[in-house]
């Protein structure tokens, strides 16, 4: 087996050949990594797409926080490798690793996947291959982990089941914990593999393939109150930019819209939201423990939150002067009032997208939108005067009795919108296929083909002309796929494997879908498309009947046809109960303003965390900090070391003074950036920050606390008002470059001859490519001091810095010593010294 450190140097290693090492470093903040004996049970989280995807999802933080508050259990993560990752992994045999400890994947006892989306299938079979664990439940032996998927995904589990030991439906913050203990127990006991699985199957909302073998039907597990989960407390913090940099603070989770091609409408009711006390104590941990500068709601309809008239200018009040923004992503039309735009703008206007999805009054009556044109235009039009100049529309083709009037009601809808906003608005319009989906009214409903998606696409494209209209659709080929595996069978197993082991690899990246061997490959397994694409008979068994998402067949049934009627169903919770069937004595609907169990009434703010707004202007001081970069923070970028830095900022207890403007930014600015891959001694940064009561060694021990490991502050000094800023008053840099010990590969003469020819030019001239274009130029008066030290074996390098760029320490190596690319990446270069000119 393959050792920890062995892992680490070994990927290590490989690091200096892709594009984003920061993805594989690992050591982020509030990352968990248990001594020996608290890992009874090894589990690594596995994310089948990038690290910065993954680290933006919500589910995958709250599973790490929860398994890891288990005294036996330690939980790792995983995500997706790049191609040009897995391409290195495969070339020198390392196995695919957690970032935690770099433990190999088939070390870890229980692999758990979240399948959040149907083209990232291709991916789990890759992160499963590379950690060499076979890719089908059936070939796994005794020792190999049991690999365990969940997700939305998870409804219908059939495409993907072969490859899943057990596959959790529904919700999972008590079904994780229950996964844990079962195999704790066969693990203490010895089970034989089968036996586990037996086990397992008996966990209410575990579906276990090689035992559900007759049609078992598998109800989903669902939270019955919230509040009693405030998980995570302390979010682990990507080391490099996340897709979503941000607090995600859930404040209700289900919705009973019954918006007809919902999946997650559906499957995750009933209503529960979070008591506005327990998420202002949500909010303050999360935020104490991250520096992050912004909150986001989430709820699959914000605005329905019973008290968001009244909670989200009390979180606006609580961190105003902190600037902290607060984004509401998911906000139906019919619920954005002014109060609540004036509310959303008062720190930092976030992005507005609103979400008609069809183009007549007709048509949502059939999807059961619940809004009207009038609705749409009266909110566009509050938000825009509130100062918004962009606004998004999203909108679906292909749904169910879609005709050519709807269509041209989306361009008709777009003009009205961009009328509204007048001149310099700028309305872009996001088109999307209407995929079918498992467990909604609409799962016996046709899907259009890439030729109807196609003829579509070319409708609006050839109709619109306006400059200030912006039209974008998703790949009809992505959509495509989507529509196969979202309805698929078991049949399709063989489809992925095979698809797989030909390459196909992050198919919901446009740029990386290789359409045509789908296609090819459909052929030779006889597969065609338009099979799992076509309407469905009421009375036909589909593929996922096995699978209870709470809903009554009779009430999809009815929805199906009342949509065909034009009819619409009103919200249960402002009228009616509909006798859907997810309610019972045990789940309900909890709604924060009225329904609040007995054991979370009790629950009080957290005053301390609710500071007056401002209403004075603070106290700035400025102050020049000197901080290293080493280890494996080295591959970080210089903005996500400027991001790093200033998160950690932040969570010492600092506050920034920020710019003024649309996007105010904290007062922070760097010297000249240092490469990726170079280790730094000597880095520094000026910030203006608000007076307080620390010194300055003070300071310094509180931003280090909430550093990853390999950033550090060493110092910090007062800067005075008129000294000249980093960027004006640096000259260049030291560096200082090893070389390895092995003489054939990095003769010492070798480096001396070089050394001599170079001194003896007058000029010396590097080509470097630039935007594609081969630029060249005469670096001679960059290179201010140049030395071979033959017996310690290290390259030392002054080099000058000028308004118009430098040279890099690897240029010099290759184009000076003669070192090719790839041993120069390897050499260990280090940042010893930053020249300032004198004060």
């Amino acid at each position: 087996m393959t050792h920890k450190n062995d892992t680490l140097s070994s990927v290590e290693a490989l690091l200096p050949f892709i594009e984003k090492p920061g993805r594989y470093i690992g050591g982020e903040i509030n990352a968990i990594a248990k001594e020996a004996v608290q890992r009874r049970l090894r589990t690594c989280l596995a994310f089948p797409d990038t690290y910065e995807i993954g680290m933006s999802h919500l589910g995958l933080q709250i599973l790490y926080a929860i398994l890891n508050r288990h005294p036996d259990v330690a939980a790792e993560r995983v995500f997706a490798p790049w191609p040009d990752m897995e391409a290195q992994l495969r070339a020198t045999g390392a196995p695919l690793a957690s970032l935690e400890s770099q433990t190999p994947l088939a070390a870890f006892d229980l692999i758990g996947v979240s399948l959040q989306y149907e083209l990232s299938y291709t991916n789990v079979l890759n992160i499963l291959d590379l950690g060499g664990i076979p890719l089908r439940a059936a070939d796994r032996v005794k020792d190999a982990p049991f690999v365990i998927a969940g997700g939305p995904c998870a409804f219908n589990p059939e495409p993907i089941a072969p490859f899943f030991d057990a596959i959790a439906i529904g919700e999972g913050e008590e079904l994780v914990i229950e996964i844990a203990q079962t195999l704790l127990t066969g693990k203490d006991n010895r089970w034989p593999r089968h036996k586990t699985l037996e086990a397992l199957a008996a966990v209410k909302g575990l579906y276990v393939p090689l035992v559900h073998t007759h049609g078992e039907k598998i109800r989903k597990r669902t939270i019955a109150d919230l509040n009693n989960w405030r998980h995570p407390q302390r979010p682990v913090l990507p080391v490099i930019q996340a897709v979503h940099d941000r607090i995600n603070l859930e404040i209700a989770r289900g919705c009973t819209r019954g918006c007809r091609f919902c999946q997650a409408g559906m499957v995750w009711r009933p209503v529960r939201e979070r008591t506005p006390q327990t998420l202002h104590g949500m909010a303050a941990d999360m935020l104490n423990a991250t520096g992050c500068e912004e909150i986001s709601l989430l709820s699959l309809s914000t605005g329905d939150y019973t008290c968001i008239g009244d909670f989200l200018p009390d979180l606006m009040d609580t961190y105003y002067g902190k600037r902290v923004a607060i984004s509401l992503p998911s906000l139906r039309v019919e619920s954005l009032t002014p109060r609540l735009i004036e509310t959303i703008k008062r720190v930092r206007k976030t992005s507005f997208t609103l979400a008609p999805e069809a183009g007549t009054d007709r048509l949502r009556r059939v999807i059961n939108k619940g809004n009207t044109e009038a609705d749409l235009l009266a909110t566009a039009e509050q938000i825009f005067a509130a100062g918004w100049k962009t606004l998004k529309l999203y909108f679906m083709l292909g749904l169910p009795t879609e005709t050519p009037e709807d269509l041209e009601g989306i361009i008709d809808l777009s003009h009205k919108v961009m009328h509204i906003g007048k001149h310099r608005r700028q309305i872009n319009v996001s088109l999307s296929t209407f995929v079918p989906k498992p467990h909604t009214p609409f799962q016996w409903h046709r899907q259009i083909g890439p030729a109807e998606v196609l003829e579509r696409q070319e409708y609006f494209r050839s109709r619109l002309k306006n400059r200030n209209i912006v039209f974008k659709w998703h790949d009809r080929r992505m959509s495509l796929l989507e529509g196969i595996f979202s309805r698929g069978d078991r049949m399709l197993a063989d489809v992925l494997e095979t698809a797989f082991r030909q390459g196909c690899r992050f198919d919901g990246w446009s740029d990386l879908l290789r359409f045509d061997l789908w296609q090819q490959i459909f052929d030779e397994h006889g597969i065609a498309p338009e099979h799992y694409l076509r309407e469905r008979a009421l009375e036909e068994a589909l593929p996922w009947d096995h699978i209870d998402a709470g809903l009554t067949r009779d009430f999809l049934v009815e929805e199906c046809r009342k949509a065909l009627a034009t009819q619409e169903t009103s919200d249960c919770r402002r009228d009616v109960c509909h006798q859907c069937g997810v309610c019972s004595k045990d789940i309900r609907p909890i709604e924060a303003a009225t329904g609040v169990p007995q054991e979370t009434a009790a629950i009080t703010p957290d005053t301390d965390h609710r500071p007056p707004v401002a209403t004075e202007q603070p106290t700035a001081r400025s102050y020049r900090l000197h901080f290293v970069k080493a280890g494996r923070m080295r591959f970080l970028s210089h903005l996500e070391t400027a991001a790093a830095l200033t998160r950690g900022i932040r969570q010492a207890g600092l506050s920034f003074i920020h710019s003024s403007g649309f996007h105010p930014h904290p007062k922070i600015s760097f010297a000249f950036a240092s490469s990726v891959g170079v280790e730094s001694l000597s880095e520094f940064a000026d910030i203006q920050i608000e007076a307080s009561g620390l010194d300055m060694d003070e300071m310094s021990r509180a931003i280090n606390r909430n550093l990853p490991d390999g950033l550090a502050v060493q110092s910090i000094r007062d800067l005075p008002a008129g000294e000249k800023s980093l960027f004006k008053s640096f000259l260049g840099f030291r560096y200082e470059i090893a070389l390895p010990e092995d003489e054939k590969k990095y003769p010492g003469p070798h480096f001396e001859e070089r050394l001599q020819s170079y001194l003896r030019q007058d000029t010396f001239v590097i080509a470097r490519s630039l935007k594609g274009k081969l630029i060249s130029r005469d670096v001679k008066a960059l290179i201010r001091d140049l030395a071979f030290d033959a017996e310690a074996r290290k390259i030392r390098i002054t080099l000058r810095t000028t308004a118009t760029g430098g040279v890099k320490p690897i240029e010099i190596m290759i184009q000076v010593f003669g070192v090719n690319e790839d041993a120069a990446r390897r050499l260990r270069i280090v940042k010893t010294e930053t020249l300032f000119a004198p004060t």
